[in-house]
């Protein structure tokens, strides 16, 4: 039996605790090793037996850990990236990778230097409604793709008094679910020729962006990408539109609620989309066919099984270095596109 790579998760707040802890605790071949945390307790109310330091660096120094995963503030992925590096540890960073892009590049930089993976955590490639517009797409039923609408609405009227909200680099909507629709425009489409990008502060008292939309244009295809915090009837998931027909869905992949709710990945229906989508065909006659498009099983753990697979087989990284710079680089174009008003070329 192959012994099991040793993680340690740096931070145990929503993220780490909602999302890393229970999917590493449940990918064969990973042990969660150590949580770096100054609520020991915390941890401990989930991890009864869970080695608990204060210091990020006392978990860098431990010659047993294989793999460092950053679930920390935005503003220290970087930092903390590179001094997990300095100690020889592969890493994974949960996205946004950095907060500009010349920390990216250091970071890539650093790990090409130790030769060590660095990967980011983009767990909603494996969500179940992406996942079938993905096959979709690649099994072109709807014929070339003239739009597509994403969107991740939320009715969040009250801003919270949490980093993610606040005024700090790399708060705000844009960096936080911004990542996750770039990420699955471009694993659809590959990188646009241009984007335009509106970011606003809605909501009293806001800090950060709180509500983006962005056009991402390629030679035909036109990509909306939606997130806002006042949007009540917030149902639409995707819309995709193309020359045979069209595809809509309602309702978010039901993972990230189901790990709130404490259920452990790997359960009876864990993937399983309670709501499927609609699939209308025109055929060449003008005729409409409307069907119910049951969702694929989504599995966030298909990215620490890949990584794992990298860690030890050398196979490629489920997010590689350069699709996380790649990325960090339309992020901050779309900074740019907003501060100046107007659409810019994708280099």
């Amino acid at each position: 039996m192959t012994t099991p790579l040793n993680v340690a998760l740096i931070g145990y707040g929503y993220v780490g605790k909602v999302f890393h802890a229970p999917l590493l605790s449940h990918t064969p071949g990973f042990h969660l090793h150590t949580v770096v945390s100054r609520d020991a307790g915390k941890v401990h109310a989930d991890l009864p037996h869970m080695r608990v330091v204060a210091d990020a660096q006392q978990a860098f120094a431990d010659p047993a850990i294989d793999l460092v995963v950053i679930a920390s503030p935005n503003d220290s992925h970087a930092s903390l990236a590179l001094a997990a590096l300095d100690h020889g540890k592969h890493v994974v960073v949960d996205k946004p990778f950095t907060v500009t892009v010349a920390e990216a590049e250091s970071v890539i930089a650093r790990a090409r230097d130790r030769g060590r993976l660095v990967s980011v955590f983009q767990n909603r490639r494996w969500d179940a409604d992406f996942l079938t517009v993905q096959q979709l797409v690649r099994d072109d039923v709807l014929g070339d793709i003239a739009e597509l609408h994403s969107h991740f609405d939320r009715y969040r009227p009250q801003v919270q008094s949490r980093w993610r909200e606040s005024a700090a680099a790399g708060a705000g909507l844009w960096f936080d679910l911004g990542p996750h629709l770039l990420d699955q425009a471009v694993q659809l489409f590959g990188m646009p020729l241009a984007l335009q990008v509106d970011l606003a502060l809605q909501r009293q008292d806001a800090q950060a962006p709180d509500y983006f939309h962005a056009q991402l244009r390629y030679r035909r295809c036109r990509v909306h990408l939606h997130a806002g915090s006042l949007v009540a009837a917030n149902g639409l998931r995707f819309a995709v539109h193309g020359q045979r027909g069209s595809y809509q869905k309602h309702g978010l992949d039901g993972q990230e609620q189901a790990l709130r709710a404490g259920t452990q990945p790997g359960e009876m229906g864990w993937g399983e989309d309670s709501e499927s989508g609609r699939l209308e065909l025109v055929d060449g006659e003008g005729h409409v066919s409307v069907q119910t498009l049951p969702s694929q099983p989504g599995d966030y753990r298909r990215y620490y099984q890949a990584m794992h697979a990298a860690m030890v087989d050398g196979t490629p990284p489920p997010v590689s270095a350069e699709q996380a710079l790649a990325l960090m680089r339309l992020i901050a174009l779309g900074e740019r596109s907003n501060a100046e008003r107007r659409e810019l070329t994708v280099a």
